[in-house]
């Protein structure tokens, strides 16, 4: 652009030379006008060179940020997919687990049934037997005596249709009571595997417990009196 001034500006001058009506004040005065426009062109071209420069830093920077929030954007899109994932999965083991609860609560109704049908069963039950099964000072093993009263048990009960056998165990008041009481147990564990494993008895018609020292069958001041409270009694119920 300065260029075509400044060819201007000759032109201008060779024909006020070729008029020779030109003077040196003359040129002066026409030039230094022209050279003026020509700088301040040419600041102004500087300037918004400057500015494009900035503007083109500008959207650079802006494209930048851009991407940046696109990336963002992305990660957090790809958060929000995890997220609904495991929500789909949480959801699906809570229904799994809801249906596995409803099928404990609906067992737990049958048991319940199951139990309620057979108590009601048992007002129907009739005392038919009572044996007793005695064992050494602080001893559970059953001796051979007590093996021959289980044996009439077993006989007894083969001969009945609807029947069930209550093992109750009990210690003399040697010990501690919670001593007694697990010693108890033991007794009355000892009574039913005889009868189920060698009477071959079956073990839902047996029913178990142990007292410990309650219920005492004799005076345990005696020695007679506390060797009758080191037992098992074995009762045998039937449905008439």
């Amino acid at each position: 652009m300065r260029s075509v001034f400044v060819i201007a500006l000759a032109v201008a001058v060779a024909a006020a030379f070729g008029t020779g009506c030109a003077t040196k004040k003359y040129v002066q005065q026409t030039v230094a006008p022209v050279q003026q426009k020509v700088d301040e062109l040419d600041k102004t071209t500087k300037q918004q060179a400057t500015s494009i420069a900035e503007l083109e830093k500008g959207v650079s920077r802006a494209d930048e940020r851009a991407q940046a929030a696109d990336s963002r954007a992305a990660a957090a899109g790809r958060e929000a997919a995890r997220a609904n994932e495991q929500a789909a999965l949480a959801n699906k083991e809570a229904a799994a687990a809801r249906a596995l609860g409803e099928k404990g609560i609906a067992r737990a109704g049958q048991v319940e049934t199951s139990l309620t049908n057979r108590i009601e069963g048992l007002d129907n039950y009739t005392l038919v037997g009572t044996h007793t099964v005695l064992f050494e000072l602080n001893k559970d093993e059953l001796t051979a005596e007590a093996k021959q009263v289980l044996d009439s048990v077993v006989a007894k009960a083969r001969g009945l249709k609807r029947y069930v056998v209550e093992v109750q165990g009990f210690t003399d008041s040697t010990g501690s009571p919670e001593y007694n009481l697990e010693l108890s147990r033991k007794r009355a564990a000892a009574v039913v595997r005889y009868l189920t494993l060698e009477g071959k008895l079956p073990l839902f018609r047996v029913n178990t417990v142990g007292y410990g020292e309650a219920n005492p069958a004799a005076d345990n001041k005696t020695r007679d009196g506390r060797q009758q409270n080191r037992r098992v009694e074995v009762r045998i119920y039937t449905a008439g």
